[in-house]
């Protein structure tokens, strides 16, 4: 295993080719569907239309209002974040949706550091279902001094490929793509605010775990 070497720019470049890629497909959908308003006169393709426009649009905003607060800089410097500010955009990323998601936590201010690091571990935990489930959130303790449970349960779980070297900030090849990218950040983040994480996976569930270091 190699130690990727990533400089600001590439690291830039890399998150922004990941929201997208998380925003884009919502964004096609309402094109299509102003598409058919502008073209169809018939009713019933009118009334398909407006309700994929309003569905699309409505998980276009909730994907980046997550990526806002999951990669963004959600506040100066030293700021926190409410917990229930964070629990509501991660439960706007799974309305209608083939994840089913719970979140249990004290209501408090916690470092915006360890909040961006609950999001993306949300997203690590997704990608260990690739065809769906359940993600379960678990906080507990306090902004000095807490653990983190993610549980994700579903047909044929397990740890996603790379993630544990990702979250190490290793590879084999030294690099990271697109792919790739949103794991490694979680494991910049975990550093940075001072937090370990571990993954297992026992049956159909997989545990992400992140404690103080």
């Amino acid at each position: 295993m190699a130690t990727i070497n990533l400089d600001s720019l590439d690291l830039a470049a890399l998150l922004c080719s990941r929201v997208c890629h998380d925003v884009i497909s919502p964004v096609g959908a309402i094109v299509n569907g102003l598409e058919v308003l502008e073209d169809d006169n018939d009713a019933s393709m009118r009334d398909f239309a407006l309700e994929l426009i309003s569905k699309s649009a409505k998980q276009a905003s909730a994907r980046l209002q997550f990526a806002r607060l999951a990669f963004g800089a959600a506040g100066s410097a030293g700021a926190s974040i409410d917990l229930g500010d964070a629990e509501q955009v991660a439960r706007g990323m799974f309305q209608d949706d083939k994840i089913s998601f719970s979140w249990t936590s004290p209501r408090l201010l916690f470092p915006k550091n360890r909040v961006k690091l609950i999001l993306n571990l949300i997203m690590v935990a997704v990608g260990s279902i690739p065809r769906g489930g359940s993600i379960a959130v678990a906080v507990t303790g306090d902004a000095e001094r807490c653990e983190f449970t993610l549980k994700s349960k579903g047909l044929n779980s397990r740890i996603p490929p790379h993630a544990e070297g990702l979250l190490a900030g290793d590879t084999e090849s030294g690099t990271v793509d697109a792919h790739g990218i949103q794991t490694y950040y979680a494991g910049m983040i975990a550093r940075a605010s001072g937090m370990k994480v571990a993954l297992s996976a026992e049956g159909d569930e997989v545990t992400i775990r992140a404690v103080t270091a």
